[in-house]
């Protein structure tokens, strides 16, 4: 038994969970370039493809919010260990119900309740595991750019598999989706052997009420509201919009291979969504907002070219838009991860987590909103509102970004003593 402990442990803890987040976000996203087959072979319109693609926010939200609270009480690993095995049950649904509507909405929310344990849960678990005594050499920003990082690869690499294998290889419907049960499969087990983080809950934590446990004191903080909250629907709605709206604007002109082509829109969006990501730690500043200002600079000058290319068409103006859309939505992601991690304190760290990611989450309801909006305003004037709206965003951040984290933080541990 020694030696097996000895085995297992030359793999740093971090990256057994970083594993299962990058696992569980493949089957998020896998259903993405599966859109345009969804609408062109299977006969379902805009509307309910896009309603399908928000279908797994509605599993998203309540593994969030319940998740990450309760995880602050019962430890990381119990509530970590069921989001693969919702990961492979949404998979499986999903793999037989291609042609019937309630059956995939069934499997995207079962898919959306693994993806919101792995956010709120995976994630205050790999934040902790990248400090000591777990891991001595990693930085301050470890463990939120790892997570986002994580996050963003098992999305882009999750599509770019599902959208080939659609396009090229045998039972479309079914193959993408065989494949990421398999892998789910596999990152399940070394999951029972990272060691638990939550190892010494406060009393005042353990004996409050379960509906304590939804309270989470630092989301009251200024700071947040000013800083946080404005960039989290951009994190998704910028993803969304690279490889959903976009695709499906130029199902016709994708040289006879739609499938193909949304799944490369979304492979170089959150390509390029990963390598800012990697930049993350250059581009942050404590004590300010450069990180989510950075973000909304990104957006402003991405929704513009975004509206051009939905007036052209072309393909390779629609390819770029796609490009600086994913560099704002991998900024906003871990610049708001890093946000979060400064003024949660930690006993609502998940709990805070689990706030963003479910305002982030909010982003997926773009590609519906638009489908709808087109029937009075076009695409382009839609994204130009966007830049607008961006812009006033911007702003605003730069005006919360006056008070300091530390005191955010500050504040909200004698919040919490209280």
């Amino acid at each position: 038994m020694a030696e097996g402990d000895r085995t297992r442990r030359t793999v740093p803890p971090w990256i057994t969970v970083a594993a299962a987040v990058f696992a569980i976000a493949w089957g998020g996203n896998e259903f993405t370039p599966l859109l345009t087959m969804y609408r062109v072979e299977h006969g379902f319109s805009d509307f309910i493809v896009d309603i399908l693609l928000f279908a797994y926010v509605l599993g998203i939200v309540p593994g969030l919010l319940l998740g990450g609270p309760l995880s602050d009480r019962f430890g990381r690993r119990a509530l970590m260990l069921p989001a693969p095995v919702f990961a492979i049950a949404g998979s499986a649904v999903l793999a037989v119900g291609a042609s019937q509507a309630a059956v995939l909405f069934t499997g995207r929310v079962l898919s959306g309740i693994s993806i919101g344990l792995a956010m709120a849960v995976g994630g205050s678990w790999l934040t902790e595991l990248s400090r000591a005594p777990y891991d001595h050499r990693a930085l301050a920003s470890a463990g939120p750019r790892r997570m986002a990082m994580s996050l963003t690869a098992g999305f882009a690499l999750g599509a770019a598999a599902a959208g080939a294998l659609a396009q090229w290889g045998p039972w479309p419907s079914i193959v993408p989706y065989a494949v990421h049960i398999v892998l789910t499969a596999v990152v399940l087990v070394p999951l029972f052997w990272v060691p638990e983080t939550r190892v010494s809950i406060p009393a005042h934590v353990r004996s409050a009420p379960l509906l304590a446990d939804l309270k989470i004191p630092s989301a009251g903080h200024r700071r947040f509201w000013l800083v946080i909250v404005p960039v989290a629907p951009w994190v998704f709605g910028a993803a969304a919009a690279a490889y959903a709206v976009l695709p499906n604007l130029m199902t016709e002109h994708s040289a006879g291979m739609p499938i193909a082509f949304g799944a490369l829109l979304c492979l170089l969006a959150l390509g390029c969504g990963f390598g800012i990501q990697a930049l993350g730690r250059k581009i942050d500043k404590p004590g300010t907002a450069r990180g989510v200002l950075t973000a909304f600079a990104l957006l402003v000058a991405a929704l513009p070219l975004a509206a051009f290319a939905a007036a052209t068409l072309s393909v390779p103006l629609v390819i770029a838009a796609a490009c600086v859309l994913g560099a704002g939505y991998g900024m906003a992601l871990v610049a708001g991860l890093l946000e979060v991690q400064r003024v949660a304190t930690p006993d609502d760290l998940a709990g805070l987590n689990a706030v963003f990611y479910s305002l982030s989450y909010l982003g997926f309801a773009v590609p519906a909103a638009m489908a709808l909006g087109a029937q009075v305003v076009s695409y382009p004037a839609m994204f130009m509102g966007g830049a607008v709206v961006a812009a006033l965003s911007f702003a605003l951040v730069l005006a919360g970004s006056r008070i300091s984290p530390t005191q955010a933080l500050k504040a909200n541990l004698a919040r919490v003593s209280t």
